[in-house]
């Protein structure tokens, strides 16, 4: 029977901050990061400017990438013991594109509760601003380092129709446009975000070609998002449909009935494929008798 004294568990506040004006922080974070026992940062160094600038006297502790699964379980342990956390990141919403998510899998599986009180995100700012379709979108966070997986990233955001959104570097910016221009095409419309909500905010909506030769010039400075249109179905239909026109109608209804497929049905999908009527498919078999 359990105590009617047993302490309650703790609970996990995922907590947004500031990726750049501190004025953007919101009034719940500020109750919540002074009322919690806790908070877990992803840097301290960093996070005191913030606390102090608040006058947040809370202790702290390191939660990051490196220490995130050992780190993880003594939290859980900490408030399976009730003791409420609050994480929050260098800069923006805790488990995008930082160790976050591992503290949260942690808590559901040990059964602590976790809500999330929402504010600034990089990529979210940046697809705003963009200029580009907001209604379907998807976002790679940095490039992979290893090139094998980089090289197949590439490929796969090549027949991306979603509107893309990347974090960079400024020190790689150069390299990871000319590798999205190589691939995705020269012309392609891009939005460039540079220093988010900050002093020296830029906000570049330009092509790939035209970002190239910006650079060339220019060094880049501050951390970069990358908003990139996605490729159009117009295109990759009409990509799909040359690629058939490289065969005859022949060709292309054996490639159907090679796969089993019954010679009505063929011509149908043949039509489909090349953009033509199925009557002109059907007088091109008979011609060729």
């Amino acid at each position: 029977m359990e105590s009617k004294h047993e302490k309650e568990t703790g609970k996990l506040y995922l907590c947004a901050t500031p990726i750049g004006n501190l004025e953007d922080i919101t009034l719940r974070v500020l109750r919540i990061l002074k009322e919690v026992d806790l908070i877990a940062a992803e840097d301290t160094r960093n996070s005191i400017h913030l606390l102090n600038h608040f006058e947040i006297k809370t202790p702290m502790t390191s939660y990051h990438e490196y220490n995130k699964y050992d780190k993880a379980r003594y939290l859980v342990s900490k408030m399976l013991d009730g003791v409420n956390i609050a994480l929050i990141t260098d800069a923006g919403t805790p488990a995008i594109s930082d160790p976050g998510e591992e503290l949260v899998r942690q808590c559901y599986e040990a059964g602590i509760e976790v809500t999330s009180l929402p504010g600034p995100a990089a990529c979210i700012t940046a697809l705003t601003l963009s200029g580009l379709t907001t209604r379907r979108f998807c976002f790679e966070v940095f490039l992979p380092a290893d090139k094998k997986e980089r090289k197949e990233i590439l490929q796969e955001l090549k027949q991306e129709t979603r509107t893309i959104i990347l974090y960079e570097a400024p020190h790689h910016l150069k390299k990871t446009l000319t590798e999205l221009s190589d691939t995705l095409g020269a012309e392609r419309k891009i939005t460039i975000c540079r220093e988010l909500t900050k002093r020296y905010e830029e906000i570049q909506p330009t092509t790939f070609s035209e970002a190239l030769s910006w650079y060339q010039d220019h060094d880049p400075r501050g951390e970069y998002v990358i908003t990139i249109e996605g490729r159009s179905r117009e295109s990759m239909h009409r990509e799909n449909q040359l690629a058939w026109e490289s065969m005859t109608i022949q060709e292309h209804m054996n490639y159907y009935d090679q796969q089993g497929i019954e010679r009505k049905e063929a011509m149908k999908l043949v039509a489909k494929d090349r953009g033509i009527n199925k009557r002109e498919v059907y007088q091109y078999l008979i011609t060729e008798k």
